[in-house]
């Protein structure tokens, strides 16, 4: 648990475990905290180290607005305060856009990439879906907040089946949505207007893993098969009857592909 300073910021970031270097990114709306439940399975084969972005978690807050390519040299200066040579590479959704962005600038420091329920682009229905969560986040509504932007991140069957655990989360995150969270989500979210890698990912060679979700209404699974189309040496998984938040609704299968694909050499071919 520890700070570092980048540009007069002060970003968080935790270290646990001991293995090869799995750094995670965290969707929009995570914090480092959004990873502890699955750490005691992640930290047995990896040194897992875990940063909030700016405007996430106990990093500082901004007060301008800014584009993704600082998080991308968030994420480098990390690397550098840890001495790390090579990493493995885990984003979803707004960390898998940081995480391709990332790669095309720093691929040297890649040994795996793996992309969950992410986009290679902002197109025109994720920004309008991004805008009406910046109007609810601007009239300060918690119960509007929450619902434009949580029942839309599960399945429609994980919802309704799990609805008691869902009001408790409601009531958790009511608690959450204070001025300073909803103010720098709205940062969050403009950050990745005008996000746009479709015509520069084909230049990716590392190792990587795609994952999409059945029932994916944010990133849908058409925008993981581009980019498995466009990425040489990727791998596509599907996680059948699951939303955007994939490793809530369905954490066996998170850590097994996750796990798997972290335990098999790069080199491995059969014929």
């Amino acid at each position: 648990m520890a700070f570092l300073k980048y540009n007069n910021k002060n970003i968080y970031y935790e270290v646990h475990g001991e293995g090869t270097p799995l750094v995670i990114l965290n969707g929009i709306m995570m914090s480092h905290g959004s990873w502890q439940v699955f750490l005691p399975e992640l930290c047995k084969e990896n040194k897992v180290i875990l940063l909030d972005f700016l405007d996430q978690g106990k990093s500082d807050k901004m007060e301008e607005s800014y584009k993704q390519d600082i998080q991308v040299e968030v994420l480098k200066a990390v690397i550098d305060e840890l001495k790390l040579d090579k990493i493995n590479l885990f984003g979803i959704s707004y960390g898998g856009e940081v995480a391709l962005q990332f790669a095309l600038k720093y691929e040297s420091y890649l040994n795996k990439l793996i992309l969950f329920n992410t986009t290679s682009c902002t197109n025109p229905w994720l920004q309008d879906i991004g805008r009406g969560w910046i109007n609810a986040a601007e009239d300060r509504n918690k119960e509007a907040f929450y619902n434009v932007t949580i029942p839309i991140i599960y399945s429609p069957g994980f919802y309704t089946k799990n609805i008691d655990w869902m009001n408790r989360r409601k009531d958790l995150l009511y608690k959450v949505f204070n001025e300073e969270f909803l103010t720098a989500m709205i940062r969050l979210i403009e950050s990745a207007e005008g996000y746009d890698v479709r015509n520069d990912i084909h230049n990716i060679k590392v190792n990587t893993l795609i994952v999409s979700s059945e029932y994916d209404f944010v990133t849908p699974v058409n925008e993981q098969e581009y980019i498995k189309e466009k990425i040489e040496n990727s791998t596509y998984i599907l996680i059948k009857d699951s939303g955007h938040a994939s490793m809530y609704e369905r954490p066996i299968e998170f850590l097994t592909i996750l796990k798997g694909y972290l335990s098999i050499e790069n080199y491995m071919k059969i014929v």
